[in-house]
């Protein structure tokens, strides 16, 4: 479940890396990161990505792919003037990992798929791969 995909072990490795805060701290500029379309689309595909490709047998999830992708999306933050210490404080925050594993199950749903149908999972990752979404370069 998408649940499972922000709970797996490198999957949470990888969230440490990726790093985003959710607060301005020293630049009050900068909205919170939660707020950085971006970067939560991109949270978002990747999960629906690693959730095909763990319930799907004819899908693989692109394990480098993702990684870099999600560095991607570390780098983007940096270069909006995101600190580590955000990132940890986000990395932190059960309230925005709980909102963000909401929206990629309402996502998936409009993309096809029904939780527990396995086949539909194939379904979507087969269409999304076919339309060279984010969520489909992530899957081969």
């Amino acid at each position: 479940m998408i649940r499972d995909a922000f709970n797996r072990p490198y999957i949470k490795t990888v969230a440490l890396i990726l790093g985003f805060g959710l607060f301005a701290g020293a630049s009050a500029a900068l909205p919170p990161l939660k707020d950085q379309t971006y970067v939560s689309e991109g949270l978002i595909s990747t999960a629906i990505a690693y959730e095909i490709s763990d319930k799907c047998d004819t899908i693989e999830g692109r394990f480098i792919d993702g990684l870099n992708f999600l560095y991607s999306l570390r780098d983007y933050a940096r270069q909006l003037g995101y600190s580590e210490e955000e990132i940890e404080a986000y990395m932190d925050d059960k309230v925005e990992k709980e909102r963000l594993i909401q929206v990629a199950w309402a996502r998936f749903a409009d993309m096809g798929g029904v939780k527990g149908d396995y086949a539909t999972y194939c379904a979507v990752g087969e269409a999304e791969m076919a339309a060279q979404t984010q969520v489909g370069k992530l899957l081969r």
